[in-house]
């Protein structure tokens, strides 16, 4: 009967300390279970908050004004940026659906498909692996699920249904958005378009004049 009691304190203990306070405004801080000195300047810090008021600039406000020459990012965590063109900043044609190519803004050139790698290794490598095969340093370390870009559902997909996983993100890959600026997306997509050519190319992408270089007639 004990044991019974003793449980059902337990219970009410614990309700209470889950659902019991919710709402409830305190006046005083909460009760401290470390000391001060446990961790010296790590608590109590102070901050400011939004449009509230600060004695220690003259003005008396925590808002600062924005240093000079600051010029605002045109990329953000959502990708936005200030160009109109959806099939550039999302990926989208009218309707809504993904578009396929890439937008006539972007010109795909060799200086490009190099910056594209760059980005790649530095960004895309880690889990997808340098031949865009899913064989990244990251497998070796239980990251299975990592999909080959050479697969036909990766080959077929539109290049703005591309650029809309790296902006947003899909299953375990997170946003990479605040990361690559737009023309650093379409970069990245140039080059893995490269990387599925070279595991897929036959004679007949070698240009005439350069066929007598490898024997092909």
């Amino acid at each position: 009967m004990r044991n019974v009691y003793l449980t059902t304190a337990l219970l009410v203990v614990l309700a209470i300390s889950v659902l019991g306070l919710r709402g409830t405004k305190f006046t005083h801080a909460p009760m401290d279970v470390f000391p001060e000195w446990a961790f010296p300047g790590m608590k109590r810090q102070p901050k400011y908050k939004p449009q509230a008021a600060s004695k220690f600039f003259a003005d008396g406000r925590a808002d600062r004004p924005l240093p000079a020459g600051v010029v605002a990012a045109n990329f953000g965590p959502l990708g936005q940026d200030f160009s109109s063109d959806a099939h550039f900043t999302s990926g989208t044609q009218a309707g809504g659906t993904f578009a396929k190519g890439f937008p006539a803004s972007v010109e795909v050139d060799l200086k490009f498909l190099e910056h594209g790698k760059d980005r790649y290794t530095i960004y895309c490598a880690p889990c997808h692996g340098a031949l865009g095969d899913g064989n990244g340093i990251t497998k070796q370390y239980g990251m299975g699920a990592t999909p080959t870009y050479h697969d036909d559902r990766i080959r077929n997909m539109p290049e703005g249904e591309i650029l809309n996983t790296i902006i947003h993100g899909k299953g375990n890959m997170l946003s990479y958005a605040d990361k690559l600026t737009p023309d650093d997306r379409w970069a990245v997509i140039a080059y893995v378009r490269a990387l599925q050519r070279a595991q897929n190319g036959s004679t007949a992408d070698v240009p005439m004049a350069h066929k007598s270089e490898l024997g092909i007639k």
